[in-house]
């Protein structure tokens, strides 16, 4: 184990900016370990939206790398997240991967739990025996404007900067008052760090996604940060009359380079992600002004990128499952009152970003298996249009050299 972890950190210092990276990175088993305890072991990660879990008792169950957790709300509104592991010789809690239970209640000896993790009832553990001390193992976890973050490390890091610097963005959807449309889950066969470099640029846009060019730009100039900061007069507009009208949309920029939030156009007229440009749900989610407001852009690594639109919004969860497979799950959410074939057509709803999905899977199955073969040798980055994949790797190495610096200066 220790030459592994002093091959990644000579990998990781020899890395040449602005290139991808070594092939380890995509396809090593020990380097996928080290993202894991490195990276998803550490951070605040996006669990699920709020309003899937609409009602006390209501769960859903997450496997991230080692880990199994459940998500649920419990019998006052508040979410929570525990370990899926019961106190008392470890077996699972939970054996689905969502529902609703009044209590929890072990499948082993029936152990039996209470929503805020208390345990209630434990059959003939005799009269020394304290419940009090055999609660289920908390997970930190947070309700952001909607959103669900958990982070599994023993001592989380600070959550509140982004939440402050977020809320006021998010705050316009109303995503406290929507309900899942629908939602797919779907395992590409490919790191997830390729999963994150191709949604960080659009350079692949025109030839991969003909159904998202008809809304969404491919310009860089448009949707990327130029890095003197001027934006085109159009996009300037944009940002004028939003934040005019109470949207805030500038971009928000986390000086670690984990999260960003803007509010971007759509092409000239487009109001949403539908084949035609026009809205996809008639009762609207949120409190955006104006149909043609664009979308809110918002990632954090490592888990989640966002659009929210001014009739509904779209939620990403990106869950790394082997070195070479990749679960990206996508929710649409509408308003809670809205109504399937009244208020809305879910294929209307739902067609661009399954399509995209589906396209970006397949580009992303092809990157990795280019990248398996022998011949595999990191290429250049177009400075123009991939410069939100540099930003990415910026991020990724910066973590996983504060976790290996150790080791590196050791070796000198």
């Amino acid at each position: 184990m220790a030459s592994h972890t002093a091959k990644l950190s000579e990998m990781l210092m020899q890395h040449t900016p602005g290139r991808a990276l070594q092939q380890a990175f995509y396809t090593s088993a020990e380097v996928f370990e080290a993202d894991l305890e490195a990276i998803f072991y550490r951070q605040w990660l996006f669990a699920v939206p709020a309003c899937q879990l609409d009602k006390p008792g209501s769960y859903q169950r997450l496997k991230i790398g080692a880990y199994d957790v459940i998500v649920l709300r419990d019998g006052s509104g508040e979410i929570r997240a525990f370990h899926n592991s019961c106190r008392h010789r470890g077996s699972i809690l939970c054996r689905v991967s969502q529902g609703r239970v009044a209590k929890i209640t072990c499948p082993y000896h029936q152990w039996t739990y209470d929503l805020d993790g208390r345990l209630l009832w434990a059959r003939g553990m005799g009269p020394d025996f304290n419940p009090a001390d055999h609660g289920l193992k908390p997970v930190h976890c947070r309700n952001l404007a909607g959103l669900v973050y958990i982070c599994l490390a023993d001592a989380a890091p600070d959550f509140d900067a982004f939440a402050e610097a977020v809320s006021p963005y998010l705050a316009v959807h109303d995503l406290a008052n929507a309900k899942v449309a629908f939602q797919s889950t779907i395992v590409e066969k490919g790191n997830w760090k390729l999963v994150w470099e191709n949604n960080r640029e659009c350079y692949h846009c025109a030839a991969n996604h003909p159904d998202l060019c008809r809304t969404y730009p491919e310009d860089p100039s448009i949707t990327g940060v130029n890095p003197d900061g001027v934006f085109p007069e159009t996009v300037e507009k944009h940002f004028n009359r939003l934040e005019t009208a109470g949207a805030p949309s500038r971009f928000k920029i986390d000086q670690n380079g984990q999260f960003r939030v803007a509010r971007m156009p759509l092409l000239d007229g487009a109001q949403s992600y539908t084949v035609n440009g026009k809205i996809a749900v008639q009762k609207r989610l949120g409190r955006v002004p104006f149909l043609d407001a664009g979308t809110l852009l918002m990632f954090h690594y490592p888990t989640t990128w966002n659009h929210l639109l001014s009739d509904h919004s779209i939620t990403f969860r990106v869950n790394p499952i082997s070195p070479t497979e990749t679960e990206v799950t996508t929710s649409w959410l509408v308003n809670k009152d809205a109504v399937e074939g009244v208020d809305y057509d879910l294929k209307n709803l739902t067609r661009v970003w399954e399509h995209t999905n589906d396209e970006d899977r397949r580009v992303v199955e092809d990157n990795q298996q280019g990248i398996n073969s022998p011949a595999y040798e990191p290429g250049p980055y177009s400075a123009s249009h991939e410069d939100g994949v540099m930003q990415f790797l910026d991020w990724y190495l910066s973590r996983m050299r504060e976790a290996h610096a150790p080791v590196a200066i050791a070796a000198e």
